[in-house]
């Protein structure tokens, strides 16, 4: 009986891979289609990813340049000559005017202010505007309102993280606490994402405070 029950078996497994077989031949495609549209998606979401931060980088880079322009009118066609569209011109605008607040101190920071508080816009806007609101109200705010606000913006992945780092360092020297104040200005000259310009001058603020500075941790072209 053996013999005629392993030739049924045999038979059996021969019609299940046959239909199997038949089966992948008449659907497998959906498979391949559906793997294909999930590696494609992935990648895809990966490039738009790469594709916004790439152009957050530019952008505030371009933004920073622009403002730190020597002359006013630099400034404005600096940040004139900026791509944007949408809400980010009301923004842009917002930013010229306040490029300069010794002509117009106050509507410098009610526009800054109008930026800053507005959700719509990306971080690299409202960070900007809230950092340039702390320098131009300066001194006639409380070191601790000043300090809350750029704290945030000194956290890791801010836009503007090392340029709020700065101030907050200067916040201490205005403070009088000159020792916490070179650590942190130390610890700015060692940090790979800071310009070059604010680690030079970082380095130089340090030697005014009569504290001594880490050749190797000096920007190279501070010379």
């Amino acid at each position: 009986m053996s013999n005629p029950d392993s030739f049924i078996d045999e038979v059996t497994e021969e019609v299940r891979r046959d239909r199997l077989f038949r089966a992948f031949r008449r659907y497998g495609w959906i498979g391949v289609v559906l793997v294909a549209a999930i590696v494609g998606g992935a990648a895809y979401n990966e490039w738009q990813k790469a594709s916004r931060t790439a152009t957050a980088q530019a952008l505030g880079d371009g933004l920073s340049a622009a403002l730190a322009a020597g002359t006013h009118e630099a400034r404005a066609a600096a940040l004139d000559g900026l791509k944007v569209q949408g809400a980010e011109q009301a923004a842009l605008k917002a930013l010229m005017r306040a490029s300069d607040p010794a002509q117009d101190r106050e509507g410098a920071i009610a526009a800054l202010r109008t930026v800053e508080a507005d959700a719509t816009l990306a971080p690299v806007w409202r960070d900007l505007a809230a950092l340039r609101r702390v320098l131009a109200e300066g001194a006639a705010v409380p070191v601790a309102e000043r300090r809350m606000v750029l704290e945030p913006l000194a956290q890791p992945g801010r836009p503007y993280r090392p340029l709020a780092a700065e101030q907050l360092a200067l916040l201490l020297v205005e403070e009088g606490k000159t020792a916490e104040a070179i650590e942190a200005l130390r610890a700015l000259m060692a940090d790979q994402e800071a310009p070059s310009g604010l680690r030079a001058r970082a380095g130089q603020m340090i030697v005014a405070l009569g504290g001594t500075v880490d050749v190797s941790a000096a920007p190279a072209n501070a010379g």
